[in-house]
């Protein structure tokens, strides 16, 4: 399994707004609003025309707050809404960079110590904060369809699932992702794009983070989708170790490997399951199959993964004929695909493969991300698909949504590009123990919890895969209590679908909840 090397992460900054906010932003803006128009009218209307409300500048720190409501299970919810950037600091105390962030606070609980925190990031590596953010458990969400489908008017509705009910939330969005950018020209690119480095510069940004708004009592949570799953994973163990930030949960959405080998005949049998979802969804599957639910499919084909064909293809040339043919008709049958095709792999067959093939009679190709979504190539030949058509059908709707959201709703202005996917270089994989650093923090820390969502029909990050992730965390099967999986009937973004969005809300409702220990509960084995 790869990662997902497009997916969601970070964002940047808007400056001017109304008179008060020019004057805090910089020196120059401050100037250029105290000038007077009675004495200096004609000088004023010349640096009109050259000058607007929206700066290409990046101010390093800045917020603009705005007030807002929400209606959450019939209750309405006041919630601030803060949009601004904070510095990352080099060792000599000065700004390198600065991150775009989003901070929704409920208004109506005074007492936070036992208010939760939600500190939220997408992947990518190279991703803005925005899918998360508008489509899952902010305030507001995409005006898609039920089933996640862009429809006109673009724009933003009221999330009636959203989680701000019981937890507050920060939307960060890391180094030139969203509004977020490198503002010292002399630093170095390297030290932020990367597996370790992104993980440190982050844990000290969220340190200084939770001081300025003293949220250090509240219960803390990661939530993190894609690549931001080893994003928080890294984080959970550097801010436990480093920051001596102890956490409560975290949140892993259709997670990546985190470092855990899973090569070889591992990694091609791990795919099976998720072809199972998939070409029942599309009714590829014999009539037997397709009569019966996708969850009991999905049950005979995990079976069937571990049992014949994960050995088999251990075995390699060496498996008997018997093995083998029993191997390849099981393949067939839970993939949609040929037996022919299956044996022309030697069972190893190539999800950008599967892509193309599942419904090249249809002349249609299916989704990375998201299965369930449909393209068209140039022609039905080849063996692998022109484009993601998942992700344009995603970028369609949440591109213009975004760019509307904060200057219109927020009043955070800006003509600095929103980078939807930045710009962040060779990134550094070099010592990847994502997984082995959560496993650390949770056996450092009695209070937390882990959860993984994972939708059926995601081919980059396989509910599967998923699985076996959650199974190899904890080799000695000592913390099995504390990990839980939920799958759900979508792809990558499970929340695009209505149902599942009201589902994995609720899951992330229960999680934080229950990991919420008693009032005076020690933290400590027994």
């Amino acid at each position: 399994m790869q990662y997902l090397r497009t997916s969601l992460s970070s964002l940047m900054i808007y400056p001017v707004l109304a008179f008060a906010i020019w004057v805090s932003l910089s020196p120059n803006d401050a100037i250029w609003a105290q000038e007077s128009p009675a004495e200096e009218q004609k000088a004023e209307e010349s640096k009109s025309s050259k000058k607007q409300d929206y700066a290409r500048e990046i101010p390093t720190e800045t917020s603009v707050v705005t007030q807002h409501e929400v209606t959450v299970n019939g209750e309405k919810i006041p919630y601030e809404a803060t949009a601004g950037t904070q510095p990352v600091w080099g060792d000599d105390g000065k700004p390198l960079a600065t991150l775009f962030y989003t901070f929704y606070r409920r208004t109506d609980i005074q007492e936070t110590d036992r208010r939760p925190l939600l500190i939220s990031f997408n992947g990518g590596p190279g991703s803005a904060s925005v899918w998360m953010h508008l489509a899952y458990t902010g305030p507001r969400m995409l005006n898609i369809d039920q089933e996640g489908y862009p429809v006109q008017p673009y724009g933003v509705r009221e999330n009636p699932h959203t989680i701000l009910d019981i937890a507050d939330i920060v939307y960060v969005n890391p180094v030139n992702t969203g509004y977020s950018r490198i503002v010292d020209e002399k630093a170095d690119p390297k030290q932020f794009f990367g597996v370790n480095q992104d993980a440190t510069y982050l844990a000290e940004w969220i340190n200084t983070f939770v001081t300025r708004i003293n949220r250090w009592q509240s219960p803390k949570f990661l939530i993190g989708e894609s690549y931001g799953t080893a994003r928080v994973s890294g984080l959970a163990y550097r801010l436990q170790s480093n920051q001596w930030m102890y956490l409560n949960g975290v949140i892993l959405v259709s997670p990546t490997q985190l470092g855990i080998e899973r090569d070889g005949a591992v990694e091609a049998a791990n795919r099976l399951p998720y072809y199972a979802a998939t070409a029942w969804y599309h009714k590829k599957l014999s009539d037997d199959l397709q009569k019966q639910d996708l969850m009991e499919v999905l049950d005979q084909a995990e079976k069937f993964t571990i049992e014949t064909l994960l050995p088999t293809m251990a075995r390699g040339a060496w498996a008997s004929s018997e093995d083998r043919t029993k191997a390849v008709q099981g393949f067939a049958k839970f993939s949609g695909l040929s037996e022919k095709v299956v044996e022309q792999y030697n069972l190893d067959v190539p999800t950008q493969f599967y892509w193309k093939e599942l419904l090249r009679e249809d002349g249609r190709t299916i989704g990375r991300l998201d299965s369930r979504y449909q393209g068209i190539d140039r022609q039905d030949a080849g063996d692998s698909p022109d484009f993601n058509a998942e992700l344009a059908s995603w970028l369609h709707s949440f591109t213009p949504a975004i760019n509307w959201y904060f200057p219109n709703e927020l009043n955070f202005k800006t003509d600095v590009k929103y980078n939807m996917f930045g710009p962040v270089g060779r990134w550094d994989w070099e010592g990847d123990h994502t997984g082995e650093n959560l496993r650390q923090a949770m056996a450092m820390n009695p209070y937390l919890n882990v959860m993984i969502q994972s939708g059926y029909y995601d081919g980059a990050t396989t509910y599967f895969n998923a699985k076996y992730t959650m199974w190899h965390l904890d080799p000695s099967g000592k913390m099995k209590d504390r990990l839980n999986f939920k799958g759900y009937r979508s792809g990558h973004m499970m929340y695009l679908r209505n149902e599942d969005l009201r589902q994995a809300n609720d899951d992330i409702r229960e999680f934080v909840q229950k990991s919420l220990p008693p009032e005076g509960t020690p933290a400590r084995y027994e």
